[in-house]
This record gives structure tokens, C-alpha cells and sequence, in this order.
């Protein structure tokens, strides 16, 4: 028997009749051969982690504008944090595994750099001149159906993309359980890691947090919320939060996002982020060399769109540097005397007080 049948023999046995089973995907957009020993969700989950895209998560910010120091969370870090929540409680509800993860992976690739204030900017821009928007998981499933591996896409399953698309609080839940869960794994992973943060960076203090909330969530936040979500979803078709850690989240959220996520300390960078962003769209949307085989304005802008969300922090910091900052200039060492020696030739050289100074 081939290893995969037999992974999907298990899933029907094992699964809750509300989980997704992969030989019931909706299928691809491209037929493909069926892999021996994996999954179609096992598949399109390694898809995910060996393309460029999510290499990139590891240079971009999560709260903490290109943070130097090592311990606050990156784009990457957030990603393996909601692939971690969302598979424990996956597991503990009998939910396609493989499905959570790969969906959780992909969700952030078409973010851009310097987190959401880089998505609002290039937004603005697309708004004000282009009437159009920019959303970072509709861009999210752009990179995985036609940009990664050089045009091609992905090529993922139905469940995985409708993930992707509907992972933010303004989209409708998505179609699966497994697509719930990551959504709501998302908030949490944030909530949680940028409470450490936000602590490490002493933007907050411990004893601010909100008493009320925080009796609630106790000090061990992942572990509260994750307990109660598997005891109100467990043998039932929705994913549910008590009444009471689900006030708290919210007031917690709340009060996250007036002392951190506009906290003048700790987005003060972002004042910059405008006029960086909107200098190298302008740069690249009329460049001539860049937009070579963009025939229409409408793929000039896709061209620059692509090419600027898909930057890192510090890949837009240094083409900014070169494009738009005057370079240092250096003299050119004095040139030998033809006459003298080799080794005078050298002396003369390391003696010049000219070069010295």
C-alpha cells in the first residue's frame, strides 16, 4: 500500500467528522501527480517552508521596526508561533494538522516591510493614485498562485489558499475549521508575543497590565487561552472561547494597541517609513530598466507592488541608502613615484602625511 493512503485511512478513522480530510481537498488549480508518502496538505505545508517568500519573514518586522537586538519576535518568529498555537490545539480537537500548519505558514508571506506601517503606506499610495488597495493576505495569495518559483505559483490546495485569504478580522471566517483555528491563533500568538516585548523594550511595565484582563488570562496567557478553547470546541463544529477569556482578549487587545501598537516610543521609526516607501515606489514604478516587459501602467503598478512588499527591513533601508543617500567620497591613494624603488615606493607611501591625515 502507498504510505499516503494510508496517512488518509487514518485521518478518517482518527478525525473529528468536522475536520478536513485531505482526500476530500476541493483540488488544485493545476492537476498534479499524488505524492507516494505525503498528504496533499502535507505537501503544499513543504511547499511553503522551502520557498523564498518565507525565507524573507525572517528580515521583516513584527512590532519592533528591524530590531537589532536578538530576542524580539520577526515576521518569521510570529509565523512559527501561530503554527505552533494552531497545531496544539489542532491536535488536541482532531483536526487536520498538516492543513493548520500549512495554512498558518503561508498566512504573513505577502506582508511587507516594517509590518503594518509599511501595508498602510503602500495602501495609501495605491489609494490615492491608483484606486486601488493593498492587503497583505491578498498578497499573501498572490505569492503562492503566481509569483513564487519564478512565475509558476505554488500550485496549492483549495483549503490552504481560502486560509491565507480569510485570515484577518475584515474577511469572512473561512471555510474550514482548520482556517478558523489559525485565524484565531494569529491573535493570540500576537497578543502574547508582543506583551514580551513590549516588556523587554520597556515600553511597558508589568504592574500597567490590566488587573481585570489579566486575573482572567492569568500570567501564563497561551496556556489559558489555548485550555479554554479546546474545552468549549472539543466535540463540537465551531471554534469557541468562554464568554469571559473572551472579554479579556479583546480588553487586552484594547489596551495593546493604545500603550504599544501607537505608543509614540515604540513607533517612532515609523515616522520615517512614509517617505522611504513612497521614494522607492516612485523610483522603481518609473524606472524604465525595472519595468522592462511590463506592458500596460496596470502591470507597471503590479510590477513595483510585487517588487517593494516582497522587500525585507533591511533590503529597503539599504536600496534606499543607495539610491537617495550621497555616498561618502574617498581619495584615491597617491600614486608611487616611477623612479623610486619598490620598497622606497612603499615607505613613501605609509609616510605621506598627506594619506596619514
Amino acid at each position: 500500500m502507498i504510505i499516503r493512503k494510508e496517512i488518509e485511512a487514518r485521518e478518517k478513522r482518527y478525525f473529528s467528522p468536522s475536520a478536513a480530510l485531505s482526500v476530500k481537498t476541493r483540488g488544485r488549480r493545476k492537476p498534479e501527480k499524488e505524492c507516494e508518502f505525503r498528504t496533499a496538505f502535507q505537501r503544499d505545508r513543504d511547499k511553503i517552508i522551502h520557498c523564498k517568500s518565507f525565507r524573507r519573514l525572517k528580515h521583516k518586522t513584527q512590532v519592533f521596526l528591524s530590531p537589532v537586538e536578538d530576542h524580539y519576535r520577526t515576521r518569521l518568529t510570529h509565523t512559527l508561533e501561530v503554527a505552533q498555537i494552531a497545531r496544539t490545539i489542532a491536535r488536541a480537537l482532531c483536526l487536520n494538522e498538516d492543513l493548520t500548519e500549512a495554512i498558518a505558514l503561508a498566512h504573513d508571506l505577502g506582508h511587507t516591510p516594517f509590518g503594518h506601517a509599511g501595508e498602510y503606506i503602500l495602501d495609501d499610495i495605491l489609494k490615492e493614485n491608483y484606486g486601488r488597495r493593498f492587503f497583505h493576505n491578498e498578497q499573501s495569495v498572490r505569492i503562492v498562485e503566481e509569483l513564487e518559483k519564478d512565475g509558476q505559483g505554488l500550485n496549492l490546495c483549495h483549503e490552504i489558499i481560502d486560509g491565507i485569504r480569510n485570515h484577518t478580522p475584515d474577511d469572512p471566517w473561512p471555510e474550514t475549521l482548520e482556517g478558523c483555528l489559525v485565524r484565531l491563533a494569529d491573535r493570540i500568538a500576537y497578543l502574547h508575543h508582543d506583551i514580551e516585548d513590549a516588556l523587554r523594550a520597556g515600553v511597558l511595565k508589568k504592574r500597567y497590565l490590566p488587573r481585570h484582563h489579566m486575573k482572567v488570562l492569568n500570567n501564563n496567557i497561551l496556556d489559558t487561552i489555548i485550555s479554554d478553547i479546546i474545552k468549549q470546541s472539543r466535540g463540537k463544529s465551531e471554534i469557541k472561547l468562554s464568554r469571559a477569556v473572551q472579554k479579556a482578549m479583546d480588553g487586552l487587545y484594547n489596551f495593546m494597541y493604545k500603550n504599544v501598537y501607537i505608543n509614540p516610543t515604540a513607533k517612532k521609526e515609523e515616522s520615517k517609513v512614509p517617505v522611504l516607501m513612497r521614494q522607492l515606489f516612485r523610483h522603481y514604478h518609473y524606472n524604465a530598466d525595472f519595468q522592462n516587459g511590463a506592458k500596460t501602467n496596470e502591470d507597471q503598478v503590479q510590477h513595483t507592488v510585487d517588487f517593494i512588499s516582497g522587500m525585507t527591513d533591511r533590503y529597503a533601508i539599504t536600496k534606499f541608502q543607495q539610491l537617495f543617500v550621497p555616498d561618502e567620497w574617498h581619495a584615491l591613494p597617491s600614486p608611487a613615484h616611477p623612479c623610486l624603488p619598490a620598497g622606497r615606493r612603499q615607505a613613501r607611501r605609509i609616510n605621506d602625511p598627506q594619506r596619514n591625515n
